[in-house]
């Protein structure tokens, strides 16, 4: 419905700076000259869209603007609750427990029938004991001093400006600069053992969190392997589920060769193969079945 894409139009250029006509086109899956016209509308309904030309020209709305009327229907709240409830499974927080109460308060109707739950982020006790103190941190621009370890087993001690949190690759992560490199590290938090505050205060601004975290990310630089693997019949189910799903061949007893898609040489998937057993042969390549033979013989002679 027009009146649902007018609304969308609105929340999407208060949360943006300037948004060019053929971005809102692709993002609402309309035409520019109908993206013209909602404009139009907009104005004319009483939100101040202004319009600038050039390579970096667009629309946005003017400074100060603010929504006063609840626009949000059941769905929306729905969606918000859903969120905040995934969110407080990963991360006590009583902020996030209070919006939480407001918007169960708010919404009325509507049953949740989508659950999203993070509880698994929360396993380590000394991760959610340094959650509290890097947010506190965060928002008083406050240093910390920390004892980190890398992936290498490296440990050393440095003074961090912290910046922002983030849940990603199933671990909790520390985006911040470091005072002696000079730049912006990801610190995996479960690494940091010790984690306090320190004196003084931030050296200097940072800018756009977003931003800086987008530009610091370094390229994957891991190594990937083109796997080929014979599964038994009788593991079927756990091997799709784990492995993937590109059956390439299927033998009369069942048996089947997966060929997943370039997998990274990482602990993770070295481990997965080495738990299936003999369950699983590895084909291909050649290093990767070296690889898993001498661990083998160092589990085996382990337990002679």
């Amino acid at each position: 419905m027009k009146i649902d894409r007018l609304i969308a139009i609105t929340m999407y250029l208060l949360n943006r700076e300037t948004v060019s006509a053929s971005a809102l086109a692709e993002r609402f899956e309309v035409s520019k000259r109908t993206i013209q016209r909602d404009i139009e509308a907009l104005n004319q309904a009483g939100i101040p869209i202004i319009s600038t030309y050039g390579a970096e020209g667009g629309y946005e709305i003017i400074d100060g603007f603010k929504l006063h009327k609840q626009i949000a229907g059941v769905d929306d709240y729905l969606n918000i609750i859903i969120a905040l409830k995934g969110f407080s499974s990963a991360y006590d927080n009583s902020k996030i427990n209070a919006t939480l109460e407001k918007a169960l308060a708010t919404m009325q109707g509507g049953e949740q029938r989508v659950f999203i739950d993070f509880t698994v982020a929360r396993e380590s006790t000394s991760v959610n004991e340094y959650l509290k103190i890097i947010e506190k941190a965060i928002y008083s621009e406050t240093p910390l001093e920390i004892e980190y370890t890398n992936a290498k087993g490296v440990s050393s001690t440095r003074i961090i400006e912290p910046l922002a949190l983030s849940y990603r690759w199933y671990a909790w992560y520390l985006f911040a600069y470091c005072t002696e490199k000079q730049d912006y590290r990801l610190f995996k938090l479960p690494r940091i053992v010790k984690c306090e505050p320190s004196s003084g205060i931030f050296s200097k601004e940072h800018g756009n969190i977003e931003k800086l975290m987008k530009s610091a990310q370094s390229p994957d630089k891991r190594k990937y392997y083109h796997i080929r693997l014979l599964c038994k019949k009788e593991i079927r189910q756990q091997a799709l589920e784990y492995l993937g799903d590109n059956i390439v061949a299927e033998y009369e007893n069942g048996d089947f060769i997966l060929q997943p898609l370039e997998v990274p040489f990482e602990r993770m998937w070295f481990s997965l193969l080495l738990g299936f057993g003999n369950q699983v042969e590895v084909l291909e390549p050649n290093e990767l079945k070296q690889m898993l033979q001498e661990k083998a013989k160092d589990i085996s002679s382990l337990y002679k």
